[in-house]
């Protein structure tokens, strides 16, 4: 359960780096979280989340040119910020993160897109990460 805390504190700090232009440190002390929920939050869950929300921040430009090269028919630049967040947090550990199954991290985009984006955001972001997924697998 640390981890699917994780990787939602994780869409929702890439969110409002994307969005309020927060920086990395700031978005590493979860100030939008309030105190008393913050100081409930298990470790394991918010290191989690600071591991996806530092990788992906350090290697954006290679995971949102890898988003780009998997869109069909889809400018980059339309992509719902909501979207996007999850398709950024779930691109990475694709790429560096070869201890978690890839089907693990696109069930868990899944979940996160269906509780917090639009209707069919859970399937276009499934769509894009599997693509991904086929490529960068071993």
């Amino acid at each position: 359960m640390a981890r699917r805390k994780g990787r939602i504190l994780a869409f929702q700090a890439l969110f409002s780096w994307d969005v309020g232009g927060m920086s990395v440190d700031e978005l590493l002390a979860f100030p939008w979280m309030e105190a008393d929920v913050l100081a409930k939050t298990d470790e394991g869950s918010l290191s989690f989340a600071r591991l996806l929300i530092a990788g992906t921040i350090e290697h954006i430009d290679e995971i949102d040119s890898l988003i780009k090269a998997h869109l069909d028919s889809w400018d980059f630049e339309r992509i719902n910020k909501v979207d996007l967040a999850v398709l950024r947090i779930s691109v990475y550990p694709l790429l560096y993160q070869h201890d978690i199954h890839p089907s693990i991290v696109i069930d868990e985009a899944i979940d996160i897109a269906k509780e917090f984006g639009s209707g069919d955001s859970f399937r276009f972001i499934n769509a894009v990460l599997d693509n991904i997924r086929k490529d960068v697998s071993p």
